[in-house]
């Protein structure tokens, strides 16, 4: 029986055809569990903060997702065929050299993913432990990203597995909370449509998928060679829409009710609207499995 190292070992080489394992559905859970977090929810609050009511907002960052989403999991196809991380197979475009300057750009894209969820992230981290600081919360949370992105695939997909089942309730108790707390459909349907508004809720919603499309196929190039490419397609795709869609229109609707409230503290506001410190202690921990398995893809 074959034995798999615990530290991850395969870095921008081809991973041979006896390492390959696993099936689309991971993917499933990988990209719905990177994509029900914090941010999500933020960027759902932008485009009703930017103006756009949450009735029309919500379509449009649909809107977005898909077809933003579709280009992005189109490049999970690639994974199993070339067994190659994304932008290494970008040399076939670019060329070695001029592929250089695409991935000096994508390394700051994910430097500064991670520096912002980091922070989120710390925050949650801070609460939790009662450690005071937001940046002892944020170191806490880089050391634990550093373990789990060392260790590598196998552990990143376990982390995105829980943060499927934890992002999923921690939603659904919020989504609930938010109705029970305050008069949500008083705060929506009170703007017209403006094609000014719904037009840069689209752009978030696409430019929320499409910045994920640069390591997509990092995570789908463990699958077997022989991997159909239209179930990587859809198991990415499905992911990634249903979790972010359902994480921006939590945020559109908070933005409604709470407007420039929820952007000043984020976290802190979604702790209150949780409840009680037992209830929002599990929101918390919701918080911070978000950020982990998107913060591992992005070290």
């Amino acid at each position: 029986m074959r034995s798999d190292p615990l530290v991850e070992h395969r870095t921008i080489e081809v991973v041979p055809d006896e390492e390959r394992h696993g099936s689309p559905r991971s993917q499933f859970t990988l990209w719905f569990g990177a994509t029900t977090q914090i941010t999500a929810i933020v960027d759902g609050a932008l485009a009703v903060v930017a103006g756009a009511d949450a009735l029309w907002a919500i379509p449009a960052l649909l809107l977005g997702n898909v077809l933003g989403g579709a280009v992005m999991a189109l490049h999970a196809a690639q994974g199993p065929r070339l067994g190659l991380p994304q932008m290494i197979s970008s040399r076939a475009q670019f060329g070695v050299y001029g592929a250089v300057l695409p991935l000096a750009l994508v390394v700051l894209m994910y430097l500064g993913f991670a520096a912002t969820g980091s922070v989120l992230a710390g925050q949650a981290v801070s609460r939790l432990l009662h450690l005071g600081n937001t940046t002892a919360g944020i170191l806490v949370f880089g050391a634990l990203t550093a373990v789990v992105a060392v260790t590598g695939y196998r552990v990143i997909h376990i982390a995105g597995r829980i943060a499927t089942v934890v992002g999923t309730a921690g939603l659904a108790y919020l989504t609930a909370a938010l109705f029970v707390r305050h008069d949500v459909p008083a705060h929506v349907g009170e703007k017209p449509f403006g094609a000014a508004t719904f037009l840069p809720a689209v752009a978030l919603g696409a430019g929320w998928q499409l910045t994920f499309g640069p390591y997509v196929a990092d995570y789908a190039r463990y699958l077997p060679r022989d991997t159909s490419a239209r179930a990587a397609f859809w198991s990415v795709f499905a992911g990634s829409v249903a979790g972010s869609q359902w994480a921006m229109t939590l945020g559109a609707l908070i933005a409604a009710v709470a407007g420039d409230a929820f952007l000043s503290d984020q976290v802190g506001f979604v702790g209150d609207l949780a409840g009680p410190a037992a209830a929002a202690l599990p929101v918390l921990l919701v918080i911070v499995t978000g950020k982990l398995t998107v913060n591992c893809l992005n070290a």
